[in-house]
């Protein structure tokens, strides 16, 4: 190895060494000095780079790990879950809709009860059941009681085996609810199930309370150019004219027809709000129901011969095409404000 020369290059400095360069350490086995930064920190070689990706990583893992032990508990613990043959299942595992659809079909035998009838209604309810039952499960077998409109409104699973069914229906003028204990076997024979114990008979929740609503801007100009169209529009729509209620409709569109159930008596409200060439207005119209004899004329002075008249609300997608205005489509409409 090449030894480093004694020469002196400052004689100012006699017997020491040179201070204008720096010393080689290698000859003193010292580790060599670091070269000098030049600029601002170099990140330690990129190593934030590294650990910030770290991070995120296992937040990922962390995630996907989260997700994975969760999703069973969700679906375990869910009220309703789809099954194969598309019904649905309580979160415990009782058929719902096989079960509901039972407690409907009972209460429509249950809930019907007159003397003449009392043999009929005994054998009916053998099917519903268990053995040694009562056969009219609590009726004395006098009074009368009828019940239209059944059915099936809720229900409440304990478990995979029990349930209670809520049973709404119609008693004169009341609407009532029949609270319904099943029983379900799920053996092998099938989906069997069994009226567990004695209904009960509960009042309905009262109708909710419809808040009111502020009218819509109208435009009143619209209106009057639109209500002529209209009465040509649902008489035809009525009868089934189907040249004559082409003339209403928008261009490219086509529409079904009653074909003649109904008769059109009257327009009775149009509302159209504020907009362009493309609206959604409502419309509510006088039908009048045929009463199965000769066609009536909704002219006619006797009520008998009349028929009934019957007012619907809808919804319609109207266009303006030139000076006039063509119907795009119809359906029922929500709430008509007044």
């Amino acid at each position: 190895m090449a030894r480093r020369s004694t020469v002196q290059h400052d004689p100012r400095i006699a017997g020491e060494p040179e201070l204008s360069a720096p010393l080689d350490t290698a000859d003193f086995g010292a580790p060599p000095s670091r070269r000098p930064r030049r600029g601002g920190w170099s990140g330690g070689g990129g190593r934030w780079l590294v650990w910030t990706g770290r991070i995120i990583l296992w937040a990922l893992i962390v995630v996907i790990v989260v997700n994975g032990i969760r999703a069973p508990f969700e679906r375990f613990t869910q009220q309703e879950a789809a099954v194969p043959n598309g019904g649905a299942v309580a979160h415990n595992g009782f058929p719902v809709d096989q079960g509901m659809a039972f407690a409907g079909q009972f209460a429509g035998v249950y809930l019907n009860f007159n003397p003449e009838d009392a043999t009929s209604r005994s054998s009916k309810l053998e099917a519903f059941l268990p053995d040694a039952t009562d056969p009219q499960l609590g009726w004395d077998g006098n009074g009368r009681l009828g019940a239209v409109a059944i059915q099936p409104y809720d229900i409440e699973a304990t478990d995979a085996k029990n349930a209670v069914v809520s049973v709404a229906f119609q008693s004169g003028p009341r609407r009532l609810m029949l609270s319904v204990p099943i029983y379900y076997s799920g053996d092998d024979a099938g989906k069997r199930f069994v009226v567990s114990g004695r209904p009960a008979i509960l009042p309905a929740p009262a109708p909710a309370e419809l808040p009111q609503a502020a009218p819509p801007e109208t435009d009143d100009a619209a209106a009057a150019e639109l209500k002529p169209q209209l009465e040509g529009f649902f008489k035809d729509y009525a009868s089934g004219d189907a040249a004559g209620l082409q003339r209403y409709v928008a261009a490219g569109k086509s529409l079904p027809s009653f074909g003649g159930v109904f008769t059109f008596a009257e327009l009775k409200k149009v509302v159209v709000p504020v907009g362009g060439a493309t609206r959604e207005i409502q419309a509510v119209v006088v039908w009048v129901v045929p009463n199965g004899e000769a066609s009536p004329s909704p002219n006619a002075t006797d009520p008998a011969a009349v028929g009934a008249r019957l007012e619907q609300a809808y919804r319609l997608t109207v266009e303006k095409q030139g000076d006039k205005w063509y119907v795009a489509d119809i359906r029922g409409a929500g709430r008509v404000v007044d």
